[in-house]
């Protein structure tokens, strides 16, 4: 699989017959990327879903079918069509199997209620991206894409998760507020098990 960071929560997924884009936000570059399979999207907040910017994506993606949550629905209604994916449907995009979990944003403040959020787990535990929640599932996960910044986290949440999961690799991400996102990936890596955190550099493909 091959990895491509786009800035902040945005990910391209390249397996072995998709390409997959992941959560194209306000902080993301992702406005040159081509002949993609598939648009997913977590939840509605604009660092996840550009709202200007995914119009003209899919306009030069003609090919590609968009996936998004129950909330995003109305943010994409006046889009080509779309699916709407709850947690626990599974679907095929390309010969990828992508299967939703999750559920909810995780909480803000307490127990004021959020949005809703799709966890993606690709190809039965190659990737998962949980977007903006800490998605559990009872697979083998190989890559786990992790936020290390937000008004939703705590860094010590970040590193339970990444433990709870146990993936081979976990990705730092959700970065794109952050002005030193080097010290908390640093901090994310010396709390988690030796050799599991790999930051990707921006915009470049990385096998994972």
């Amino acid at each position: 699989m091959l990895l491509t960071h786009l800035g902040h929560a945005c990910l391209l997924v390249e397996t072995a017959t998709a390409r997959l884009l992941i959560d194209p936000g306000t902080m993301s570059a992702f406005d040159g990327v081509r002949d993609l399979d598939a648009v997913l999207v977590t939840h509605q907040h604009a660092d996840h879903l550009d709202p200007v910017r995914i119009g003209p994506l899919l306009v030069a993606n003609p090919g590609a079918a968009i996936f998004v949550d129950a909330d995003t629905a109305t943010a994409v209604a006046d889009l080509p069509e779309h699916t709407v994916v709850r947690p626990g449907e599974k679907f095929t995009v390309a010969g990828a199997t992508v299967e939703a979990l999750g559920g909810l944003h995780a909480a803000v403040y307490r127990d004021i209620p959020g949005c809703t959020n799709v966890a993606y787990l690709i190809d039965g535990g190659a990737l998962l991206h949980p977007g903006d929640s800490f998605a559990a599932t009872d697979r083998d996960v190989d890559v786990l894409a992790v936020a290390i910044d937000g008004p939703w986290l705590k860094l010590a949440e970040a590193v339970e998760y990444v433990r709870a999961v146990r993936p081979r690799v976990a990705v730092p991400m959700h970065e794109g507020e952050t002005t030193d996102p080097g010290k908390y990936a640093g901090m994310l890596t010396a709390f988690c098990p030796d050799g599991v955190v790999r930051t990707l550099p921006r915009a470049q493909a990385v096998t994972v």
